[in-house]
């Protein structure tokens, strides 16, 4: 593939002639003549979710961290490792696909995200530096170092994304895109319901509070691969294979699956290994169907922690409370900010 140009003076921003990928643009930013509305639509979402890490209060769950079980305080730090890993590598991959999106009204959503991911790295940062023990921090950062499973995930996200930038072929682009959307997607999901579930039970509230806001950026950038994909598959469509598509698919879901029993197992109240098998491969089929795909995984249509869905609030139902703004209000903009993001 070829790096699209800093300024094209060659280029053309016509509208019939624009391409999600290997387009003729100029790389100006003209946003009153934009071909994807979905990437305007996204754009206004996502500043509306404008937040501060800092500002949710983790007081209480200093007190809770330490009143959780063995396993608990187990899986409460390994899921805050991968998610340190997943958000890392977000931040700092994402340009490498923005330099072949050839669509300037995605091009600045995919900025927004980087920034979006920025954050969230900050979040985990405050998380560990409010509530983890000093002795315990480095080991949060470096736990992949020691655990064989938490390092075979890190590994196959990020050579997928290495491959490409050691070699920016067709195929190494495709599957940048599907691992991204596969990380966007699944990956985080069982990790966030962890939190939800303790929540759930009065247990490390705040986390969950900061989760929230990271769970809401994260469905938009699903929705923008999602949208990518959708738009390269009707632009060109051999460009995907999906064979392929299913293969990296189920892999993910073998990974998820085994990391998600190895750091939460039937340790933990409220989840079990049967739980975990029946929301990864809903979510997996959910995904599917969100990029015009059949599901993989027959009888696998029904959400386990579905009463975790108040708690989580991602589909903009009640209002977030806590203390987000400390006592000066009971809500945040955010907590309807993405309402409808899925028919996007």
């Amino acid at each position: 593939m070829q790096r699209k140009k800093l300024f094209n003076i060659d280029g053309d921003d016509t509208l019939i002639n624009r391409r999600m990928i290997k387009g003729n643009v100029t790389n100006l930013f003209n946003l009153n003549n934009v071909k994807y509305q979905w990437a305007n639509k996204l754009y206004r979402l996502m500043m509306e979710n404008f937040w501060i890490p800092e500002k949710v209060s983790l007081f209480d769950d200093k007190r809770a961290y330490d009143e959780l079980t063995p396993a608990e305080q187990n899986a409460y730090d390994g899921i805050l490792s991968f998610l340190v890993f997943l958000d890392s590598i977000q931040t700092n991959n994402l340009p490498n696909i923005s330099d072949y999106i050839t669509a300037p009204e995605v091009n600045l959503i995919l900025a927004i995200q980087t920034y979006q991911e920025a954050v969230h790295s900050q979040s985990y940062a405050y998380i560990i530096e409010s509530i983890i023990p000093a002795e315990k921090r480095a080991y949060i950062y470096d736990r992949w170092r020691d655990d064989k499973v938490l390092l075979e995930r890190n590994k196959y996200i990020a050579e997928i994304y290495q491959d490409f930038i050691d070699e920016r072929n067709d195929k190494n682009f495709a599957r940048v895109l599907i691992a991204n959307y596969l990380l966007e997607g699944v990956y985080f999901y069982n990790g966030f319901n962890f939190f939800y579930n303790l929540s759930a039970r009065s247990l490390m509230v705040g986390t969950a509070d900061e989760i929230k806001y990271i769970n809401r950026d994260e469905l938009t950038h699903c929705v923008i691969f999602a949208n990518i994909i959708k738009e390269i598959r009707a632009e060109n469509t051999t460009f995907f294979s999906e064979d392929e598509i299913y293969e990296m698919f189920a892999k993910a879901v073998e990974q998820e699956i085994n990391w998600s029993n190895h750091i939460i197992g039937d340790q933990v109240l409220g989840i079990t290994p049967e739980s975990i098998e029946k929301y990864t491969k809903f979510i997996a089929n959910k995904r599917l169907k969100d990029i015009g795909m059949k599901p993989m995984y027959d009888g696998f249509d029904e959400n386990p922690y579905a009463h975790l869905d108040k708690i989580s609030d991602t589909n903009g139902e009640g209002n977030v409370k806590g203390n987000f703004f400390e006592a000066n209000v009971s809500s945040y903009n955010q907590s309807t900010a993405v309402e409808g993001w899925d028919e996007i």
